[in-house]
């Protein structure tokens, strides 16, 4: 078997035409996110390929427009070898109406040793590496006695969480890997939630009456909720600087973890008091923190600071975390995820890309999130790996490089192979 194996990996390189051609495929569906509910055909391609290949199909809409496709490949001894789950997403980051592209952002071009497109690099090349490897496994013949799931999921550019709902619906496996941009590297990531606070006048005052909240004997208990919300912001600055100080993780340069104010709306009318402020804020956290856990700090903190000031006593703030959609509530959650490089599937993956990159394999930790976190969220072991960087996600002309997405193929193609040949532990829990 092994001799097979070794000959499917060097068919790879052989047939790079064919992956790359199965890369412009992928391209050429239109499906950036926003406006997103535009995936459906190319969610069919996929279901359809993967039931070519004896996959058995759940496909189902998250959104309308927009469905995950789940493929089920049983194993030959599903109870005594480890199970996979391969995850992508669909969707593609948002294409600006001037953006300056060679052809055009879904005309791939395939030149200089690279492929132009949206979507290369974020991440269509991961999901046709992947789509490829199982190609070859099924042309020839290749009995997995484990158990292989493949996820094609969208949203993960809007924060819709594909993934999410492929948990909810109960797909597990003994390890999951996100074939998310990381440029081969095995990533774990750090976390985002975004969040609404809401200072809230309980009266509504004519603009008129200001001299009478502000200035000695006007004996009216009033402010403007704008005004309220610059000391929240102040707030958030000064925990944001103690996070800087007093927490770390390896491979993050310190201050990662941020609180970054980026929306406020507030007020009705020139000529009223503003009673109303609401302030959208991004955080970012460690892949050691959970998203519920840095929620309680901010509100515990701002409360603490509403309780130093007099207005803001009686009138505290309000709290909104997270969001299934930024497209439907203005809202996103991507969980962390900490990747343990002693799991045996971490060890396979890293033996699978030693063995066929023949350098080093980098244990790290991703700069930007993926959909990675939903699966340590469910508590299932999971590892980023995908072909790409981040200076190509999301870029004009973006591409990849079809040397590295070869390497990628015959990676994942071993690690297939390998990990779902691997007996499962006493005490694997998929």
């Amino acid at each position: 078997m092994q001799h097979k194996l070794d000959t499917l990996i060097r068919q790879v390189e052989q047939r790079q035409d064919e992956l790359v051609g199965l890369l412009e495929r992928l391209i050429r569906f239109r499906t950036p996110a926003p406006p997103a509910r535009n995936t459906e055909e190319a969610q069919q391609f996929i279901a359809s390929f993967l039931q070519d290949k004896g996959f058995a199909i759940d496909k189902w809409d998250v959104y309308p427009g927009d469905p995950n496709v789940v493929g089920v490949l049983k194993g030959q001894a599903s109870e005594r070898y480890n199970s996979l789950i391969v995850n992508g997403h669909m969707d593609v980051a948002e294409v600006g109406q001037d953006e300056p592209w060679e052809t055009g952002p879904f005309e791939p071009v395939v030149r200089d040793g690279v492929v132009i497109g949206r979507g290369a690099a974020d991440m269509k090349g991961g999901l046709a590496g992947a789509l490829f490897a199982v190609q070859l496994l099924h042309e020839a013949g290749v009995r997995l006695p484990g158990d292989l799931t493949f996820q094609s999921v969208i949203g993960e550019e809007v924060g819709e969480a594909g993934t999410l709902e492929c948990c909810k619906r109960g797909y597990r496996a003994d390890f999951a890997v996100v074939v998310d941009t990381s440029d081969l590297h095995i990533q774990g990531q750090g976390g985002v939630i975004t969040g609404w606070v809401t200072v809230k006048s309980r009266q509504t005052y004519h603009d008129g009456t200001r001299k009478s909240m502000l200035h000695a004997g006007g004996k009216l208990f009033g402010a403007s909720a704008i005004e309220k919300m610059m000391k929240i912001i102040q707030g958030l600055q000064d925990l944001e600087r103690h996070w800087a100080v007093m927490k770390s993780y390896p491979g993050y340069a310190p201050g990662t973890n941020t609180i970054n104010p980026a929306v406020i709306e507030g007020g009705r009318h020139a000529a009223f008091i503003a009673d109303e402020c609401r302030l959208w804020i991004t955080v970012h956290f460690y892949p050691n923190e959970t998203y519920e856990q840095v929620a309680r700090e901010i509100e515990d903190h701002l409360l603490k600071v509403a309780q130093g000031d007099v207005w803001l006593r009686d009138n505290p703030p309000q709290f909104e975390w997270g969001g299934s959609s930024m497209i439907e509530d203005r809202g996103e959650i991507f969980p962390s995820l900490e990747v343990d490089p002693n799991h045996p599937a971490v060890r396979a993956l890293i033996s699978s890309h030693e063995s066929v990159a023949r350098r080093q394999a980098i244990v790290d930790v991703s700069p930007s999130v993926t959909d990675g976190g939903w699966f340590g969220d469910a508590g299932i072991p999971a590892a980023i790996y995908g072909p790409g960087n981040l200076r190509n996600a999301h870029a004009v002309n973006e591409q990849v490089s079809i040397e590295q997405l070869v390497t990628y193929t015959k990676v994942l193609l071993k690690f297939i192979y390998d990990w779902t040949h691997t007996a499962k532990q006493p005490d694997a829990q998929p």
